[in-house]
Order: structure tokens, then C-alpha cells, then sequence
């Protein structure tokens, strides 16, 4: 009788047991169900006439105010008005060009009003946008919309700049201090090759065409266009360069943040070409992204990516974010919903950092709160190492609100734990010291106001944390991002040496004091100056040691025609910008950039996605090649973690050499460098004239491993691993973009010795 009784319970236990299970495995379906609706929701395009970045909506809403009865002419005039604005945002420029014609014409007179103003000032701004379609756009080539616009960048089509010049000269005899007109007025006469000779006096902007400093660099080429880089144009966008298929070869990934619009994948074909392989290794099918950034998030072996959407739409960029992981064959899967990073919330900004040295990254990701009613706090991912992630911002401390348009992190303090800092654009800084806890959930402290980063009270967007100055301990640059309008404004103020437009975002560069705090440096050397910066990022332009850095520039206004821009580090002194010599001035809006030694001649290359906000102000992506400044060598590493993260992301690098006499050492931290566009993990340092490297140490963030070489010879592609005591030589071929690029100069390989 007990033996059936004992027998019976253990059945029931079993039952209930699998009863259980089941219950939990039919919990966990619906639940991934429902999480995979809400993910897909997310990804579907908002159509809203409330949208400021959905002009569809708005030109059917203007379609269907005409059609209401009672018109009254004046009434009409401003539906005119603002539906030629709509189809300019959509790249309809002859159509908003007819309905503009039509306004001034019947404003005409002594007794012009502000709507005939308005309307002039956009129809010259029209007839500027549509020759840049007619050229830039229509017959695209490497000189194209390159400032100082000149040689193969000069229109063949003038006839729309023509019409515009004469509209910005009637605007400025009506109005003689319009800097807007007047900066747009040179560079249509550039775009005719009629700079500075024709411009009229009373208007000229001299020196235009030429660096504001003595130092020059040799002119990059872009090579996209040969190299089939920008068979598509695209609007603003995120990029990485780095090698996915661990064949050493860098490829190129691209997205745009338009939820129509599909990620592009360039893999190199290691012989100086690359092959489309977007719809083969499933990109293709992602759609929507404005910043993508990667890392080995499971430690496989192969880098991963993490697309970020949402930023700007406010409520209406309640979007997911994606995350996709590297099969290793080629193809990606998106393993959002599974890996529990799901979330609807407005961003494009987000760092991957080892945060509590377990050895897997985790990730913290800033959000866009612009309405307290309407929060969006930053999360903290932290690995669970089984391809999953658990967000305990709160539990961490680090569960911030603001504007957040910049995230990044670093070890600043050399205590061994990544901290992070955060760029808003809302007038704050934040600093978030990570107090080494030594458990699973690091601790976070927000140091701003001890650090010295709360004095400057402007809006800021993109940042990184590097060394700019060779002492061993990470510095911190953000731009300003605060614009009353047009960027013309700026531009030619800056440009004349008259007063700016008040509140005028600048640089911003923060020189770490090795005491937990940091001093404003800009403008001592010599990057207190407006640029408008979206996409960004550094690295080293000649081998000599100092990190350069270049600049993606615009905002959504399409008057806002401006150069990117290119500034070259002294020495850790000053930097001066080259960005006419360097040929790297893109007037279209610049978002992710990457600089990387593609072609392995040993000098870094810059990529970068270029595009508007709106589909008529989409564009074609750059890909500049160095052509070799001078001799200088250099030193290529690879690192890859085994105790610490894959990646190596968190490592220290330095390289010490003797150049002249002088000893030198070059500090560099494993990472994808600034906030806005990703360069790869793989590092390349420049050791200026020095003919050898006397040490090279690499500090590992998990292990607290210091591996030191001595005596390496230069120009090598070296790989290291964690805990190994020797470096392993990569034999990668030098590739010659030249033979796809048969109008530009001569790109030469560097010797290897």
C-alpha cells in the first residue's frame, strides 16, 4: 500500500513537473511572439503630417487645403509656399521651383512682402538644389560638391546656378547684410568655376579656396565611384569598416535612417575591389538605422552589429534596435527579440564596453528624452555569456535622462573599469565614473560637476575619449550642436571675421588633468571654432603619432551647404585644419564616419556615409584614399582577448620609439573611436621617422595582463594574443585602388621591410 501511495505521488510530481515546463516553454513562446509583434510594429514607417521629418504627409495635407472651397489668393500663396518646401524635401526641385516662380511674380513691386522675400530666397535656394542634381547628382564624379569646388567638381550644366547667382544678387542688393545669400552666392559661382574672379566685390568672400593655415597635406582621392561603393545614394547614415569574415581584408557596412532603405554590406575582395554582398549575407532585409556600431558581443570570433534607430522623431522614433549577430559564413541574424535587448525608444547613440570585467561586452545605450512627460532613460545591457543580455541601468546607476546625441567610454582614470560619458543636446555633459564594484551589476557615480565638465552649458552631439596629446590618459572631444538656422550664416561670418550668430555651438576638448579631472583646452589650441558636427571621428592622417581627426558637418536645412571638415594635430599642441588641400569638403551632410587603412598601404583611409535628412537630400557615400604623406612608418595591431572580451575592446596600447634623438610614446585604446561612425578594432599607429618600435606593451582590461616586445621592426600587420609571448605576422596583400580609379593620381603601396 505505501510502496502504490509512493508510486502515485512520484506521478503526480512528474505530471505537475511537466505540466510546469510546458506552462513555462508555452509562456516564454508567447511571450517571444508577442515581443517579435511589437519589434516588427517598430520597424513600419510613421506616416504623420505632425512628423517634421515626414514631408509626404505634409504635401497631402497641403493637396487637400487647396481643394477647400473659398480660397482666397493670399491664402493660396501659402499653401503654395509651403508645399514648394515639401517638394524640395523630397527632390522635386523643378516642381517647387513652378509654384516659387509664381509667388514672386505676383509679389513684385516697390511694396514687396515678407512672403515675396521668403519666396525669393527659397527659389534661389531651389535653383542652387536642382544644379546640384543636374551635376553632383546626375553626373556624379570624384570632384563632385567637394569644397573648394573646383577642377573635375565645376558644373557642366550651369544653367541653375545662373539662375540662382542672379536671384542671390537681387536678394543682396534688396538686403546687403544677408550672410545667408551671400555665402550661397560664392559657392554658386564656384560651382560655374567663376570663383573669386566674377563675384562682385561688394559680395566676394575671399580665401575661400584655400586652408586658413600654412599647413598643407597631400589631396585624398574618392574612390567610391570606381569601386562601385555608391551604386545607390543614400540619406543619413551610420557606417563601419572592419573585417567580418576575419579573412584580414576590410569590408564596409552602411545603413540609412529612412525604415525603407536597406543596409548595404561592400566585402573586400581582397585584390582592390569589393562585391555587393548586402542581399546574400541578409542585410539587405534590415531596413532603417541611423548609426550602426560592432563588436564581438558572444565571443565567437566574428564581429556583430548593432543598428540604432529613432533619433530626432521625438515620439515618433519609437523604434527598436537590432542586433545581429555574425554566423561566420557570411550571413547575419538578427537576434533582437532573443537576445532581450527589445526596447522602443528614440537613439543613435550606444558604446560596447566590458563594464563590470567579466570578459563579454556589455552595452549601454543613450536615449533622445526631449519631453519629461515622455521619458526614455539610457539602459545597460549586461551579458549573461549565453547570447543574452539583462538591463539593470537602474540597479547600476546609470539610468539617465537627456538629449543623449554622444555616448563613449574609457577607462579615464586608469583605475582598470571603463567609465562613460555621455553628449546631450540639452545643454548637459555627463561623466559616470564606474566605482570597480567587482560584481555582476557594476556601480556607477556621476563625477560631472568633480570632473570640471559642467562649465560649458551648450549642446553638444558627437564625442570620443583619446589621447590626443600622448600622455597616457584619455582626453575627451564633443562638438557643439546649437544652430538658430542656416549654417551659411555661420560659415560666411566665420569666414569675413565678423561677430558669429549669438550662442554659436564650437569645439569642445578636454585635457585630462590625471586627477579626476579636466580642463577646456579649445582654445589654446586652436578648435575654438563653429563647426557643426554629426558624424565624426579620428585617427592618424601621416604616421607621425598625433591623432587628426574629421568632421561629418550639416544640419537638416537645406541652406545649410557647408564643408566637412579635416583638422591635423601638432604634435599634441594645436590643430589647424587641411580640409582644402586634403580634397575631403563634402557639401552634403556628413553622418558615420570611420577612418581605417583599407588598401594596407599603411597610411589610414576615411570612409564616410553622406546624406541628408530628407529623400531629396539623400547622396552618394565618400571613400577617400590616402595617397601617402610622407615616409613615416608605422606599426598595424590586432588584438584578440582570451581571458578579456574577444574584441579586445578596453585594451591599452603603447608604442614607445626614439625619433631624432627624441624618446616618444604613442597611446592608443582598442575601440571603434568616436561616437558617430565606427572604424575597425584593428589599430594602426604612426611612429613618425622612427627606423624601429624599442617597446610595445599591451594592457589587457580583464586580466590586468602587461605584455611588453621589444625591438619590432616597423611597417607590419602584427596579431596578438592575450597571454601569448609572441606576435604573429598577417600577410595581407597592399592594395591598389588606382587601377579602378583611372582619373586620379597614383596611390603607391609602402614597402614592407
Amino acid at each position: 500500500m505505501k510502496l502504490n501511495i509512493r508510486v502515485t505521488i512520484m506521478i503526480i510530481m512528474g505530471a505537475l513537473l511537466i505540466l510546469a515546463v510546458s506552462f513555462s516553454f508555452i509562456r516564454k513562446k508567447n511571450d517571444t511572439r508577442e515581443a517579435t509583434k511589437l519589434y516588427n510594429e517598430g520597424l513600419k514607417p510613421v506616416k504623420d503630417k505632425d512628423n517634421p521629418f515626414s514631408p509626404e504627409t505634409k504635401l497631402d495635407l497641403y493637396d487637400s487645403l487647396e481643394l477647400l472651397p473659398g480660397m482666397t489668393e493670399r491664402n493660396a500663396m501659402v499653401i503654395s509656399y509651403y508645399k514648394a518646401n515639401a517638394l524640395l524635401m523630397l527632390g522635386q526641385e523643378k516642381k517647387a521651383i513652378e509654384l516659387l516662380e509664381n509667388i514672386v511674380e505676383k509679389t513684385q513691386g516697390d511694396n514687396i512682402d515678407k512672403m515675396g522675400i521668403d519666396a525669393k530666397k527659397y527659389l534661389a535656394l531651389a535653383y542652387l538644389r536642382l544644379g546640384e542634381r543636374n551635376n553632383c547628382v546626375a553626373g556624379h564624379n570624384s570632384g563632385s560638391c567637394i569644397f573648394p569646388i573646383r577642377d573635375r567638381g565645376i558644373y557642366i550644366d550651369p544653367t541653375a546656378s545662373k539662375k540662382s547667382i542672379a536671384l542671390y544678387q537681387e536678394i543682396l542688393q534688396q538686403d546687403p547684410n544677408n550672410l545667408e545669400a551671400r555665402w550661397l552666392l560664392n559657392l554658386a559661382y564656384m560651382t560655374i568655376g567663376a570663383y573669386p574672379g566674377k563675384v562682385p566685390t561688394a559680395w566676394v568672400i575671399p580665401g575661400l579656396d584655400k586652408d586658413s593655415s600654412s599647413y598643407g597635406i597631400k589631396a585624398f582621392q574618392n574612390v567610391s565611384g570606381p569601386l562601385g561603393l555608391n551604386n545607390f545614394r543614400s540619406q543619413a547614415g551610420g557606417s563601419i569598416v572592419d573585417d567580418f569574415n576575419n579573412d584580414g581584408y576590410l569590408d564596409i557596412v552602411t545603413s540609412s535612417w529612412d525604415l525603407e532603405e536597406p543596409m548595404h554590406f561592400f566585402k573586400s575582395n581582397a585584390d582592390g575591389t569589393f562585391t555587393d554582398v548586402s542581399k546574400e549575407s541578409g542585410l539587405a532585409g534590415i531596413k532603417g538605422g541611423l548609426n550602426i556600431i560592432q563588436a564581438d558581443y558572444n565571443n565567437d570570433g566574428y564581429k556583430d552589429i548593432l543598428v540604432l534607430r529613432g533619433a530626432w522623431l521625438q515620439e515618433f522614433g519609437k523604434q527598436p534596435k537590432t542586433l545581429l549577430r555574425n554566423n561566420g559564413d557570411g550571413t547575419f541574424t538578427d537576434v533582437t527579440v532573443e537576445s532581450g535587448i527589445l526596447s522602443l525608444n528614440p537613439t543613435q547613440t550606444a558604446t560596447w564596453a566590458d563594464f563590470n570585467n567579466d570578459g563579454w561586452l556589455d552595452l549601454f545605450i543613450g536615449h533622445e528624452t526631449t519631453d519629461p512627460g515622455h521619458p526614455h532613460p539610457s539602459e545597460l545591457y549586461i551579458n549573461n555569456k549565453d547570447g543574452s543580455f539583462t538591463e539593470v541601468a537602474a540597479e547600476a546607476g546609470c539610468r539617465e535622462l537627456g538629449f543623449m546625441k554622444g555616448v563613449t567610454s574609457s577607462d579615464y582614470d586608469r583605475d582598470g573599469w571603463p567609465d562613460i560619458f555621455i553628449s546631450c543636446r540639452d545643454g548637459r555633459k555627463m561623466l559616470l565614473k564606474n566605482k570597480a564594484a567587482g560584481s555582476n551589476i557594476p556601480q556607477f557615480e556621476d563625477v560631472t560637476h568633480a570632473a570640471g565638465l559642467d562649465k560649458e552649458m551648450t549642446f553638444t552631439f558627437p564625442a570620443w575619449f583619446w589621447d590626443y596629446d600622448n600622455d597616457g590618459w584619455p582626453d575627451i572631444f564633443t562638438c557643439g550642436y546649437r544652430f538658430p538656422g542656416s549654417l551659411a550664416v555661420t560659415a560666411a561670418a566665420e569666414a569675413l571675421n565678423e561677430p558669429l550668430p549669438l550662442n554659436t555651438s564650437r569645439m569642445y576638448l578636454y585635457r585630462n588633468n590625471h586627477d579626476g579631472t579636466f580642463t577646456e583646452v579649445s582654445k589654446s589650441v586652436g578648435l575654438d571654432k563653429p563647426v557643426f558636427a554629426m558624424g565624426a571621428n579620428f585617427g592618424d592622417l601621416d604616421n607621425d603619432g598625433w591623432l587628426d581627426m574629421y568632421l561629418g558637418t550639416g544640419n537638416p536645412d537645406y541652406a545649410s551647404l557647408v564643408p566637412n571638415k579635416m583638422f591635423k594635430n601638432i604634435e599634441g599642441r594645436q590643430f589647424t585644419d587641411v580640409t582644402a588641400s586634403g580634397r575631403v569638403g563634402n557639401l552634403q551632410k556628413g553622418h558615420g564616419v570611420a577612418f581605417a587603412d583599407v588598401d594596407n598601404d599603411g597610411d589610414q583611409d576615411i570612409f564616410i556615409e553622406v546624406g541628408g535628412a530628407f529623400k531629396g537630400d539623400a547622396y552618394y557615400n565618400s571613400f577617400y584614399v590616402n595617397p601617402g604623406q610622407n615616409n613615416n612608418n608605422w606599426i598595424s595591431l590586432e588584438l584578440e582577448g582570451t581571458k578579456s572580451n574577444r574584441s579586445a575592446i578596453g585594451a591599452q596600447i603603447s608604442v614607445s620609439f626614439t625619433e631624432g634623438g627624441r624618446k616618444r610614446t604613442v597611446y592608443m585604446d582598442v575601440n571603434s573611436g568616436g561616437s558617430f561612425g565606427a572604424n575597425p578594432f584593428r589599430k594602426s599607429i604612426g611612429i613618425g621617422t622612427a627606423d624601429k618600435i624599442d617597446e610595445l606593451t599591451v594592457k589587457w582590461p580583464t586580466s590586468g595582463i602587461c605584455q611588453v616586445f621589444k625591438d619590432v621592426a616597423p611597417r607590419q600587420f602584427l596579431k596578438i594574443r592575450e597571454g601569448t609571448d609572441r606576435m604573429e605576422k598577417m600577410k595581407l596583400n597592399c592594395l591598389d585602388f588606382q587601377k579602378q580609379a583611372a582619373n586620379s593620381n597614383a596611390i603607391g603601396c609602402a614597402p614592407f621591410k
